[in-house]
């Protein structure tokens, strides 16, 4: 008896260099991943199996470690489902936690919270959020798929986002700081895809799909209660943001630009939004010595087709600042009326636009915005630090093409390198392409880990222990 304990024990909780298995759910040793996360230690797995779990599970002061970070991971991501209840998960003061693979519908607040637990001096920090699916809020108010307040030093990559309430966002930030919103999908939301405000700072918002994402697709900044910032005294709604590589497909506005200072817009493809292409607003003002009008903000190389159904290019809200906004390189085109194509940007003026050409892309509203041979978008953009990489991966060239899609050293869409990432997860990713290609692997921190090798057709590729972030295709 004392022997089969003894194995029992340790097969569910080895103690090997790369931490314990914690299995969960049905007929498992924990009930819930909340039960699981009080005996989780650092580099532990907490394993989801398939199952239906309703919440709120409430997990506090959960601490991996930047060598040994806590995962809590479904065994697959259609069939671990967080199904119902108020909230799926709410994390606070965790710090050094992943999640990741599995699918969240139906609450009645917030799919998932992750705050800092109310003190502002210990802020939850490095959370991932990988490969989640969230879907079908059972909410109409101001509920928001993935509520995070004070969060520092964060990642959600690979998640999709579908049918929000119609108050909500799909991702909300209150004071959150130092995170990347990469490669996501949003779809049919309500107010907002994504959100960033009460003093949120240094985000970049990359290769990520926005489907009719809402009233503002992008608030970049709001409104926010003076006691609820991060910190307390920030002179701003949000600053020093990056919206890079994105593609946008209807919806009212892509992008508010609401109490924010600093923002880059740059290299995105907008298709047929129906009353903006972006706004300038400025919705909180008192104290008015504290905040900045929102101004000194970017607006650049970004690809837009309309139509003649636009309410205007841009509306342009009082106690704002846009006469210090810089306007350049952006490629406008009006599809029912080419000729019709220059924009009203009131007071700002637009540098090395181009008006009334049509761009060319491949199939703009059905999703695959990539340049066909001859657009005039090609090699049209400005170049300027670390623009990176493009929707698909592909390092951007100097000079870049005009929009999402980097098409300048291409000579037909045929021959577009283009690497598709099929699925992520257990120290191994697994890509497809359509012929040779040599990829570079970034971490979390924008360096460089490892190169490999891809050949056509699809392949398992090892991580080898790095924490890899995202791929960029080689262009030597």
């Amino acid at each position: 008896m004392q022997r089969l304990l003894f194995v029992f024990v340790t097969v569910l909780l080895s103690t090997s260099l790369e931490g314990r298995t914690l299995l969960v759910g049905p007929g498992r040793p924990y009930a819930d991943p909340a039960r699981a996360a009080r005996d989780a230690q650092p580099g532990d797995t907490i394993l989801v199996g398939p199952g239906t779990y309703r919440g709120t599970f409430w997990i506090e002061g959960l601490q991996g470690t930047e060598a040994a970070p806590v995962v809590i991971r479904g065994e697959d991501r259609t069939t671990v489902v967080f199904d119902g209840g108020t909230e799926a998960l709410h994390l606070s003061e965790c710090v050094w936690v992943t999640l990741e693979n599995f699918t969240v519908r139906g609450q009645t607040a917030n799919g998932i919270n992750i705050d800092d637990g109310g003190t502002l001096e210990t802020p939850t920090h490095h959370i991932t959020v990988r490969s989640v699916t969230f879907t079908t809020m059972a909410a109409t108010g101001n509920n928001d798929f993935l509520k995070l307040s004070g969060l520092e030093d964060f990642l959600v990559e690979d998640c999709s986002f579908t049918e929000g309430a119609e108050g909500g966002s799909g991702i909300d930030m209150v004071g959150c700081h130092r995170g990347r919103i990469v490669r996501n999908r949003f779809q049919s939301l309500g107010s907002n895809a994504i959100q960033a405000k009460g003093g949120t700072q240094n985000i970049e918002i990359r290769a990520n799909r926005f489907i009719d994402a809402g009233q503002r697709a992008l608030n970049l900044g709001g409104s926010t209660g003076l006691q609820f910032f991060r910190p307390m005294d920030a002179p701003f709604e949000a600053a020093d943001l990056r919206v890079v590589a994105n593609l946008f497909i209807g919806g009212a506005t892509p992008i508010a630009y609401v109490g924010s200072v600093n923002v880059d817009v740059a290299n995105n493809t907008i298709v047929r939004p129906t009353t903006w292409v972006f706004r300038v607003l400025q919705e909180t003002v008192e104290p008015r010595s504290r905040f900045e009008p929102c101004g000194r903000n970017i607006f650049r190389n970004n690809l837009i087709i309309y139509g003649s159904g636009l309410r205007a290019h841009v509306n342009i809200g009082g106690n704002t600042a846009p006469e210090t906004f810089t306007v350049q390189n952006n490629l406008w085109y009006n599809a029912d009326a080419p000729a019709s194509s220059r924009p009203n940007l009131g007071v700002m003026t637009e540098r090395n636009g181009l008006y009334g050409t049509d761009p060319r892309c491949v199939d703009p509203t059905g999703g695959d915005g990539r340049l066909r041979p001859g657009s005039p978008a090609i090699a049209a953009g400005t170049w300027f630090d670390d623009l990176g990489a493009d929707i698909l991966g592909t390092a951007f060239v100097n000079p870049p093409s005009i929009g999402a899609y980097e098409s300048g050293s291409t000579t037909s869409v045929q021959a577009t390198d283009q690497l598709d990432l099929l699925s992520y997860g257990d120290g191994v990713v697994t890509v497809r392409t359509t012929h040779p290609l040599t990829v570079h692997w970034y971490d979390v921190r924008g360096r460089r880990v490892m190169t490999t090798p891809v050949q056509s057709g699809e392949h398992t590729i090892s991580l080898n222990g790095e924490r890899i972030l995202y791929p960029v295709i080689a262009r030597e």
